[in-house]
């Protein structure tokens, strides 16, 4: 198989396997728009680590198949940058949705956004911190740090305990998204 095969199959599987996951497209179009101005690509892995959505999930194979960064580097910065805004959002969400709920459009988001993560937090009102680990180690469009630190507030969970079960699954997370990207890496390389 001849060095470009080999790339275009490497980046075929990669695509397949982040598109699955729920962050392809829009992880490297942050990447690409943030390599374009010239940033770091440890920042650029930290910060697409850190926005809701694309998360780790995002960030670990750009770090590997976009920068070439051992699948050690990239999952250190990916937990990293994954757990940074945490704290933030079990910290201050309470403060955040009293402000915006004293607007009409605020009620009706923070409503909706209540409604949908009781839906999506059933196991864990049922298994309550380990059910939050599993939620958000669980690599998969919906779940996720942030998505954790929301159930775990709507939930009244412990600050402490919500912390250190979302960090256990952010280590899931990162773990079965490493292990796939460098198996995809692998099989095309």
């Amino acid at each position: 198989m001849s060095s470009r095969t080999k790339a275009l199959f490497l980046i075929l599987i990669l695509l397949g396997a982040v598109a699955l996951l729920g962050a392809a497209s829009l992880g490297e179009r942050t990447a690409a728009s943030l390599r374009a101005r010239g940033v770091d690509p440890r920042l650029i892995v930290l910060v697409i680590s850190m926005v809701p959505i694309i998360e780790l999930r995002g960030a670990i194979p750009v770090a590997m198949a976009v920068f070439g960064m051992s699948w050690q580097e990239a999952a250190l910065i990916s937990v990293v940058g994954n757990m940074l805004p945490i704290p933030l959002i079990l910290l201050f969400l309470d403060w955040f949705l009293n402000l915006i709920g004293k607007f009409r459009w605020g009620r009706r988001l923070t409503e909706w956004l209540f409604k949908r993560t009781r839906n999506k937090g059933k196991s864990i009102e049922r298994y309550e911190e380990l059910g939050l680990a599993v939620f958000v180690g669980i690599p998969l469009p919906g779940t996720g740090a942030w998505t954790g630190a929301l159930i775990a507030k709507v939930f009244g969970l412990n600050f402490w305990k919500s912390l250190f079960w979302i960090f256990v699954g952010v280590l899931l997370a990162a773990t079965a998204v490493t292990a796939v990207t460098y198996l995809g890496t692998s099989l095309a390389g």
